[in-house]
């Protein structure tokens, strides 16, 4: 009989990445025992950090000392040279012992796309002779301090405001000043706040229409009008400082942004997957929870016994039922998993991107309703003595409730990809304030 997945290799590949890709080449396996090695700390901080809702202040250096803040960073550049592969594998190990650090350390590593998009653009020649030397000074500044200056950056794009045709609409607006820009407006989403050393914010110049107006800025943290915007009281990845950020004329030097009219949209085009790429690794930080939340509610079922037989709990024809069904929805998270990191990281590619794109509108929701259930169903392995806010049931139902919400739920995935079936037609990665105001 053939075990599930992501159970018939467990004994024989001893690091938590291999559960979830079990052919790691050499140097992703080298690269996953970094991450192995920080697990341990990290699982001991969870619970506390989730109780206080605050990201710990020591995990960025411990993140740093393993080299992992340079990830997905090549090592031109300071980095570790990893892809996408070891950064789904990375945030799913993480989200086996703290969903919340997974979560912002994927919105760190997030930012490196910022800096590898568009030098792929420059060599793709999509930019002029004029532009490419300034799109090559921003990318690389970025990745410089990924990697070489192992700095921790935040990426914010999500507003408050939305529009009916995208998932993001931008409505903060940067403004020409003397050696620099002004950036105007409030980033409701995105972790980090308060903690990163640069904000990484995606605005829309003053002077230019439309989506070519879209622009990237480095921001301090320490700049003078750049502030939180709230302290963020979430139901679950309370330990990711998700605290938005609000600018008031905050100011950055140009050699700090990538302002080139149509520089971002250019660069976004040689993303294999969704608008930005990536995305299937916020996926995996979900899966992850489950499969941690899963070994714990089956390791205390079957140590538990009933006292007038001495069997393991677990071997109630109920529990049996939920080990069942448990398994089942976890190998399906695992398989939408490893199949769109397939379509988005194979060479050659295995498919065009539309049709990737397409894929991920309908893995991302499976991927995370899938995870919700194994952690309702670890939930019921328990019963009430397990059910408790402070324990990894608790923060694994809360943790794997947020992927319900996330970027997009499942129904809007679906619609998105019954709309571009039917109509060619779907929702944008993101639009502009100014886009639909003519």
């Amino acid at each position: 009989m053939t075990l599930p997945l992501h159970t018939a290799v467990d004994e024989a590949l001893p690091l938590t990445a291999e559960r979830l890709l079990p052919d790691l080449t050499e140097a992703e396996r080298a690269r996953a025992m970094r991450v192995e090695s920080v697990l341990p700390a990290i699982a001991e901080a969870a619970a506390s950090a989730d109780a206080m809702g605050e990201f710990p202040p020591g995990h960025i250096k411990l993140l740093g000392d393993a080299g992992l803040l340079g990830l997905v960073v090549p090592e031109e550049y300071g980095g570790l040279g990893g892809g996408l592969r070891d950064l789904a594998a990375t945030t799913y190990a993480l989200g086996t012992v703290c969903g919340s650090t997974a979560l912002a350390f994927f919105f760190h590593c997030s930012a490196s796309s910022r800096g590898l998009l568009p030098l792929a653009a420059v060599e793709a020649g999509l930019f002029t002779d004029e532009e490419a030397p300034v799109v090559t000074a921003f990318a690389e500044k970025v990745l410089h301090l990924m990697g070489t200056e192992e700095r921790c950056l935040a990426n914010f794009a999500s507003e408050a405001v939305k529009a009916s045709n995208a998932n993001v609409l931008i409505n903060t607006v940067a403004t020409k000043t003397d050696g620099g820009w002004l950036l105007e407006g409030e980033k409701s989403f995105g972790c980090l706040s308060g903690t990163a050393d640069y904000y990484l914010v995606t605005a829309r110049r003053a002077d230019v229409e439309g989506l070519d107006g879209l622009s990237l800025f480095l921001v301090a943290r320490d700049s003078d009008n750049s502030r939180p915007r709230s302290r963020w009281n979430g139901l679950g990845m309370r330990a990711s400082d998700n605290n938005g950020l609000i600018m008031d004329s905050a100011f950055v030097p140009d050699d700090f942004a990538l302002t080139v009219p149509g520089g971002f949209t250019r660069a976004t085009q040689m993303s294999r997957g969704s608008w930005v790429g990536n995305q299937v690794a916020i996926a995996a930080i979900y899966a992850g929870v489950a499969r941690g939340v899963w070994d714990y509610a089956l390791e205390r079922t079957m140590a538990a016994t009933f006292a007038d037989t001495g069997k393991p709990i677990a071997s109630s024809p109920m529990h049996q039922v939920l080990i069942g069904e448990a398994e089942e929805a976890l190998t399906e998270a695992h398989l939408w998993l490893r199949r769109q990191i397939d379509l988005e990281a194979s060479d050659p590619p295995i498919l065009p991107k539309p049709a990737v794109v397409a894929s991920w509108k309908l893995a991302k929701g499976a991927i995370c309703e899938r995870s919700h259930e194994v952690a309702i169903l670890a939930l019921k392995m328990c019963g009430t003595s397990g059910a408790l806010m402070d324990n990894i049931i608790g923060r694994g139902v809360r943790d794997t409730a947020m992927g319900l919400v996330q970027a997009f739920p499942a129904e809007r995935g679906k619609l998105d990809l019954a709309k571009t079936i039917v109509d060619q037609e779907g929702w944008a990665g993101l639009t502009t304030a100014d886009s639909f105001k003519k």
